[in-house]
């Protein structure tokens, strides 16, 4: 009986205090904090203390939230919304205090998140990491152009030459790679095949850690294609119209389909149409000119497909294939022209056609052990490519007796991958990373021909490279440190026509080091070293000769040296609060038996050319970058870039030794301004100063490209967008002088166009996607944890 009085006693004692308690009301407005945009439909949660959910809502079309009817006592309020980072914050209902006014929230963008997420972004932004500089490809960068290579001239730091080759602060070694694996194709190909719209982000990794591969002088730039992992079905669908001489397509679909423990992802992409180019060099020495017109035909297509399986919170599983389809190549004609002499003149005609696929497989496993951060990693990747070049050449009338002949190129290139990278945070501020490598290439040329001046060849090209790799780093409250070391094996031979020509076998250390500051959240400041290595490639040392004219001859040479580099590097960010960053960074490069492309004139043959390479000798270069992105109002926001670079080349040009210095910039901008919420407009410009090389002196080069975007229907998921690029058709290369013999040259292709666009996105849903931590992708490098 007492006991029955005692709870009837406890029960009227809490009916009377909650009759007492205040309910209470949390407010507030939840925004983008770059862009200074509502962020509709975030979800907004209340928690107790012990994290036991009470509540939650989402935020309406203006990012506006009230959470009503809150007992009193403590909370945590916590902000979500897919590819921002979780806003937390406590928040106390009492007796004074029932109605919570917070104001408005500004999330910030989440790398992590962004990295695995779809939606593509309305703006290009700029993101200045430890280790890296990763530009997120906005629709604005997507709409310039059909391919990876027409936008590459829009990245800070990038250039691209007449050819489509691409270089990273001035130095033309860099190391091209796709979703954080190489390939087997020529760069510049490979770009050009590449859909614009299957990028994701493109990442710059001027100073890689000892955990990434060392090749590439100047850097790594890792082009990374879109891949979804949302519930249910997603996708996004991109497609558009070039029109300027000629009309190109390029489009792209991505899609996945997310359920239960798998997720399946696609992406499909093609790129085709053709491109004019056109160009002259004038040797003043010899009284000779070479012109030619070439149209460039294009039909690329990308396919790919993977799954990721969640076996448990502890173990994933993962599978994809990349694959690229090529065919195409110029088509036009070549002619030479000598003042003295005119029975030396001649008109060639050419129609090469290069049919290649290439193929990449990969596959990862991740364990993930009970403590947080502790993992290992095991990923093979293997690559396939298949070419077949075939090049008619025929030849107008002349009294050179030229006779018309066909050249064929079968070629065959095997590379097999395999890594193993294990991670254990020893403890609160110590990481230890441990992995090994192994890389193995295989590649077979077989070239034909039915010109009597030459012969048929077989060139095979072996390379095993083995490697270990440990870093160790801290992180404290406001400094953090990483050192490393990488050692690896590199063994290569080069057989031609049954015989060795080329072999080398060496044991290398490639020591790294990065030291980090940030004294708040506002200011970083970062100095790192890395040692790396350029490696002479199957085509520089390939003897078999690449393209011929009765006066150009461009060959291989199989007795190069390696080049090595030491680089250093100071940056520092800036962030402004909810407006932008600003950053800005020095380097230095010492590099050793440097390889560089040479012209020489044959003997007794004036204006005939041999192109080749060869160890010119050492170079220095220092360079100073500053890099923006701001909105200066809620209507216009901007992107901007300027790099400085002194340079000194010294080598054997011809015969001679010689020493060139050479100081150039380049300064781009891009900015974005949002008419209504629907309508916005764009405007690119572009400048690079004069420059030299040990034989080219280059001129200036300037353009602007135009743009307006419109978006539609709910969630604006679809966009129209229109572009007008090169405005002032000046985009051009021009070269004023060169050695050791003087030449003047032009260099135009069809720049000047109009860009149509179309873009829609479908299907919806939450992140939760398998983050890769291969070596050439990574996100955690450099001493941050």
């Amino acid at each position: 009986m007492k006991q029955f009085i005692l709870c009837l006693f406890l029960s009227f004692l809490s009916i009377a205090n909650a009759k007492t308690d205040p309910n209470g009301n949390v407010s507030g407005t939840i925004m983008d904090a770059e862009l200074q945009e509502a962020i509709p439909y975030a979800t907004i949660i209340i928690n107790n203390p012990e994290g036991e959910l009470v509540t939650g809502i989402t935020s309406a079309e203006d990012g506006s939230f009230i959470v009503e009817n809150l007992k009193s006592g403590n909370y945590e309020l916590k902000v979500q919304f897919i590819g921002y980072k979780t806003f937390r914050r406590e928040i106390v209902i009492e007796q004074r205090r029932t109605n919570i006014e917070i104001g408005i929230l500004y999330l910030q963008p989440d790398v992590a998140m962004l990295d695995e997420t779809l939606v593509v972004a309305e703006r290009t932004t700029i993101e200045q990491r430890v280790d890296r500089k990763v530009i997120n490809i906005g629709k604005d960068l997507m709409t310039t152009g059909a391919s990876a290579s027409e936008i590459m001239v829009n990245i800070p730091s990038v250039n691209v030459d007449q050819d489509g080759n691409i270089s990273l602060r001035g130095n033309s070694n860099v190391r091209i790679l796709v979703d954080g694996k190489p390939t087997n194709m020529d760069p510049a190909q490979l770009l050009k095949q590449i859909p614009s719209t299957s990028i994701k982000s493109i990442e710059l990794i001027t100073n890689p850690s000892a955990k990434y591969n060392p090749e590439g002088m100047s850097g790594i730039i890792n082009i990374v294609l879109h891949k979804n992992a949302s519930d249910g079905f997603n996708g996004n669908l991109n497609t558009g119209l070039t029109y300027g001489e000629n009309l190109r397509f390029n489009g792209s679909l991505d899609m996945n389909y997310r359920k239960g423990k798998f997720n399946f992802f696609g992406n499909l992409g093609s790129n085709f149409g053709d491109r004019e180019n056109g160009g002259t060099i004038f040797l003043p020495e010899s009284q000779s000119l070479q012109e030619f017109e070439v149209e460039n035909r294009n039909n690329s297509y990308l396919y790919k497909i993977g799954v990721d399986f969640y076996l448990d919170d502890n173990n994933t599983f993962s599978i994809y294939t990349n694959q690229n389809l090529y065919d195409g190549g110029p088509l036009g004609a070549l002619s030479f022209t000598d003042f003295n002499e005119a029975s030396r003149n001649f008109r060639q005609f050419l129609d090469v056609n290069y049919d290649n696929s290439n193929a990449s497989y990969n596959f990862l496993f991740d364990h993930e052990f009970e403590k947080d951060g502790h993992e290992i990693q095991f990923e093979a990747d293997f690559n396939d490519y298949n070419g077949d070049e075939v090049a008619d050449i025929d030849f107008a009338e002349n009294d050179l007796q030229l006779i018309p002949y066909i050249d064929r190129v079968f070629e065959d290139r095997k590379n097999f991958i395999s890594n193993i990278d294990y991670t254990n945070p020893l403890n609160d501020v110590s990481r230890l990373e441990l992995g090994a490598e192994a890389r193995l290439l295989k590649t077979e040329n077989d070239y034909n021909t039915t010109n009597p001046q030459f012969t048929n060849a077989d060139y095979i090209y072996d390379r095993d490279i083995l490697s270990l790799y440990s870093t160790f780093g801290q992180n404290f409250e406001k400094w953090s440190y990483q050192v490393g070391a990488r050692l690896e094996s590199y063994q290569v031979t080069a057989d031609f026509q049954g015989e060795r020509v080329y072999e080398d076998d060496y044991l290398t250390v490639y020591p790294t080091g990065f030291l980090n500051f940030t004294p708040d959240d506002k200011n970083t400041y970062n100095l790192s070293y890395s040692r790396r290595v350029d490696r002479p490639g199957f085509s520089q040392i390939n003897p078999i000769r690449e393209v011929s004219s009765p006066r150009l001859i461009v060959a291989g040479n199989p007795e190069l040296d390696p080049q090595f580099t030491n680089s250093f590097e100071f940056n520092y960010t800036r962030k402004f609060e909810r407006k932008g960053s600003l950053s800005a960074g020095v380097f230095f490069r010492r590099t050793v038996d440097e390889i560089n492309q040479i012209f020489t004139e044959l003997d007794n043959e004036p204006g005939s050319l041999f192109l080749t390479f060869q160890n010119s000798g050492d170079a220095d270069m220092y360079g100073l970058e500053f890099s923006s992105n701001y909105k200066f109002t809620k209507w216009w926001s901007t992107n901007s870039g300027f790099e400085l670079y002194e340079q000194t080349f010294s080598g054997l040009v011809g015969t001679e030794f010689t020493e060139i210095d050479n100081t150039a910039f380049t300064f781009r901008t891009s900015h974005n301004f949002k008419a209504t919420e629907a309508l916005s407009f764009s405007a690119f410009g572009f400048y690079r100063s004069k420059m030299k090389s040990l034989q080219y002196d280059i001129d200036h080069m300037y353009f602007m490209n135009l743009g307006a975007r419109y978006s539609f229907l709910d969630d604006n998921r679809a966009s129209v967008s229109l572009n007008f690029n090169d405005v002032f058709d000046t985009q051009e290369f021009n070269i004023l002088a060169g050695r050791p013999f003087d030449q003047v040259g032009r260099f135009k292709g069809e720049t000047q166009t109009v860009y149509l666009g179309v873009s829609y996105r479908f299907g919806g849903g939450k992140n939760r996607s398998l983050q890769r931590k291969d070596r050439d992708k990574d996100n955690d490098g450099g001493g941050m944890f």
